[in-house]
């Protein structure tokens, strides 16, 4: 059956719960990449998100005897306040499945909007599948987060105020994607009435199940997905959404977790206002778009960029995290790793060559008597830099690597450069990711096979959904089988840095 999503945009009803936002020129990002960038500010919504037009809409096309019975929901996070808030407001019973990962400030404002928790599972699939068990067992009606095409046309209702507050010419509206609801309905509104303006995806590269089923010309689905943006972290994107995006969407442009620190930073400095990472994945993408034209020599100058600001559920602790990578995604900060002489005078020399370039991090531990390995983070003022300073360090015989993108300097190497060990022979290291909860940590150790001899151990709590985890455990070569079907069975994504050379180098 052919939806026809202009009429059902049109017709919505979201404005009972929902404040047409505004949309804000950002001055200080529009003078750095020469466009006119505008936020389109969802993040002012009662609940801090976009996501309870989609709900209300969906829920206020119920019958009085479908309200009656109740609805339900599986999310962890912003879908299930706009549902309680919704309910409240209809005067219905909300019952809302979340993993219990799902952190406590979460679940609290799903209760103070009137919303039942229901915590079950450690992920999202769980708390989904749950929930559909409790729909058949209690009559309730379904509220699905993305894909439904009531929710795609409550969320189509930006579009619609997007196009009416700039009336002037618009280059391209950036969207973040999780399911693509908010896509789907945007896309299908602006592409009716102004097919002229582009309309592009973002999505991060750790949760790509979108930009990946394009390509594939299906539904992909993804094994794990990242949850630094645990917004738009879904595994598979919804069969109605799937075809809105592939009938109306332009292009997905991918972009990395420093890319959306950065874009949150962006975003603080000219509205002095703190996006979550899902928030900030548009504006992210409008960035990398400008500097994809820049790279390859096209003029784009003096167009009209709009980016949705979808959401501010951020946790407070999460920003010790956020303020530290951001450096790094704004190419502000560069690491490196340094090999210096052990002679006299040659540490000196080394200092005297970073001259009067602000020091962000600094790390120095005596290693042989042959050479010292410095681990050194320089305050940059482009992306372009780190290559000079690289060069330039070489030219002086001072022998480097550049670790500005490696995630394991990143995370772990900086807090851990202290020496190696004989001690650790066949020592394998590896990088866990676990979801982050109280308890977390001791759990995942108890997940560790006592088999083999844990060598190092680095975790930091950095505020977040997620916990990182470095681990170097020694495991003899005629054990590595055993070694490889424990990793399959352990349920935590994982990386291989063993071969790393900052590892080689600092551990």
């Amino acid at each position: 059956m052919q939806i026809d999503y202009l009429k059902k945009i049109l017709t919505s009803r979201v404005y009972d719960v929902a404040i047409e936002t505004p949309l804000e020129l950002a001055p200080a990002l529009s003078r750095r990449l020469n466009n006119q960038i505008f936020f389109k500010r969802e993040d002012m919504q009662s609940v801090f998100s976009f996501k309870l037009r989609g709900a209300y809409n969906k829920m206020a096309h119920l019958t009085p005897a479908q309200l009656k019975h109740g609805v339900i929901c599986a999310s962890a996070g912003n879908h299930a306040q706009g549902v309680a808030l919704s309910a409240h407001r209809l005067g219905c019973r909300a019952v809302i499945v979340m993993p219990v990962t799902t952190p406590k400030v979460k679940i609290d404002a799903v209760k103070a909007r009137g919303g039942e928790v229901v915590l079950f599972g450690e992920s999202y699939s769980d708390a989904y599948a749950h929930a559909l068990q409790l729909e058949k067992k209690h009559k309730f009606s379904f509220v699905h987060p993305f894909d439904d095409p009531d929710v795609i046309a409550g969320q189509g209702t930006i579009g619609m105020e997007i196009l009416r507050q700039h009336a002037a010419p618009i280059h391209a509206v950036f969207v973040a994607i999780g399911g693509g609801g908010l896509i789907g309905g945007v896309a299908a509104y602006i592409k009716s009435v102004r097919p002229e303006i582009k309309v592009i995806g973002v999505q991060t590269t750790d949760s790509d199940a979108m930009a990946r089923s394009i390509k594939s010309g299906r539904r992909v689905t993804l094994t794990d997905v990242g949850l630094f943006s645990d917004g738009t972290a879904v595994k598979q994107v919804g069969e109605e959404t799937f075809r809105l995006t592939k009938k109306y969407v332009d292009e997905i442009i991918l972009v990395d977790t420093d890319a959306v620190c950065a874009a949150i930073k962006d975003v603080f400095t000219d509205t002095r206002s703190i996006l979550e990472p899902a928030g900030a994945l548009a504006i992210a993408g409008a960035k990398a778009y400008v500097q994809r034209a820049q790279e390859n020599k096209k003029l784009l100058k003096d167009e009209t960029l709009i980016a949705i600001a979808c959401g501010a559920n951020m946790n407070f602790d999460r920003l010790r995290f956020v303020a530290e990578r951001a450096e790094v995604g704004e190419a502000h900060e560069a690491v490196f790793a340094v090999t210096i002489p052990e002679e006299r005078g040659s540490f000196k020399r080394f200092c005297q060559l970073v001259g009067a370039r602000a020091v962000t991090e600094f790390n120095y531990r005596i290693s042989d008597q042959k050479e010292a390995h410095v681990f050194v983070g320089l305050q940059v003022a482009n992306k372009d830099e780190p290559k000079k300073i690289s060069q330039q360090f070489q030219k002086q015989g001072f022998k480097n690597i550049d670790l500005t993108q490696d995630e394991l300097a990143k995370l772990h190497i900086r807090h851990l450069v202290g020496g190696k060990s004989a001690l650790a022979q066949d020592e394998l290291l590896y990088r866990f990711e676990f979801p982050e909860r109280p308890g977390a940590l001791m759990r995942f150790l108890n997940s560790l096979a006592p088999n083999w001899n844990i060598s190092l151990f680095h975790y930091r709590s950095q505020g977040g959904d997620v916990g990182r985890v470095l681990v170097g455990l020694q495991v003899p070569k005629k054990e590595m089988k055993d070694f490889r079907d424990f990793l399959a069975t352990l349920g935590y994504r994982h990386w291989d840095e063993s071969g790393n050379p900052a590892y080689k180098l600092f551990l």
